[in-house]
């Protein structure tokens, strides 16, 4: 696994809440990798809250209501999602059950669900924010700058400092504006969508960490998750065909961070990488 380690130079606090992100997981070799780990990375990593963005879990396209229960159910605290939220017809109702299940806070009001959601921990409380980027991107959104800039103006005035921001967005670009917009507003912003994880993790000078990409949970030998062969003949043929999701060995892809519970600034990130040898798509 590689691993940069970028400490802040401010005073180290005494509570630090760990936080582990996990990028996309896709279909069902993926969600199997994190189901079944979730629970030894936790306790070899000492992960105090986790996140998983559960956008591609059900055959490679969306989530189904029992796909984000066997998540949380699995140690994820919450589970986000992005633009193929609504690709499972069953999730539209399951979404007024469950606040810990996201969509993008920039859908318009009358989607089902919430963008954000504030939970306590042992260390105090934290808000998981999740929004799509508009560049590039189907179909096109509320400004997410606007949005988010209220959100966390709103939780800020309640007294939460620890603020997770997943950017669901394809411009990287997007995504690098975002965090510095955020600097010092927000503990974390990482970056979703691209399935491949980038390795420009560091924290801002205000103290907000940031990532452009996660990456993915899901087959390693494939093209973004999608059997290779079947994406190779689209690009060069140019002609529809299905896209299959890969099968073999996962690549479990995220991020770590530390983050002070007092201020709401980040000490400490790292890139999380870790391949899952054995696993078997039943779907």
């Amino acid at each position: 696994m590689q691993r940069c380690w970028i400490i802040a130079t401010s005073k180290i606090s005494v509570v630090m809440l760990r936080v582990l992100f996990l990028g996309d997981v896709v279909g069902s070799p993926g969600r199997k990798a994190v189901i079944e780990g979730l629970a030894q990375i936790k306790k070899d990593h000492q992960i105090d809250f986790i996140i998983v963005n559960g956008e591609n879990s059900a055959g490679g396209r969306g989530i189904t209501p029992k796909i984000s229960i066997d998540l949380l159910r699995a140690g994820a605290a919450v589970v986000t999602t992005g633009d193929h939220v609504w690709d499972q017809k069953e999730i539209l109702d399951y979404f007024e059950t469950e606040p810990r299940l996201l969509r993008p806070i920039n859908f318009p009001d009358s989607a089902p669900g919430k963008g954000s959601v504030v939970l306590e921990t042992e260390k105090g409380k934290i808000a998981v924010i999740n929004a799509m980027g508009r560049t590039f991107m189907n179909p096109p959104l509320e400004n997410p700058f606007t949005c988010v800039d209220q959100e966390v103006a709103r939780l800020r005035e309640e007294g939460v400092m620890m603020i997770v921001l997943d950017f669901h967005a394809e411009a990287t670009s997007e995504k690098i504006g975002m965090g510095r917009a955020l600097d010092g507003q927000v503990s974390l912003v990482v970056g979703t969508h691209t399935h491949v994880q980038t390795a420009d993790e560091q924290i801002f000078p205000g103290g907000t960490a940031y990532l452009s990409d996660a990456g993915m949970c899901g087959p390693d030998q494939s093209v973004l998750g999608r059997e290779i062969d079947s994406v190779v003949w689209r690009f060069r043929n140019a002609l529809p065909t299905r896209f299959p999701v890969a099968a073999g060995p996962v690549r479990m892809c995220g991020v770590i961070v530390d983050i002070d519970e007092e201020t709401g600034l980040t000490r400490h990130i790292e890139r999380f990488s870790k391949l899952v040898e054995e696993v078997k798509a039943d779907s």
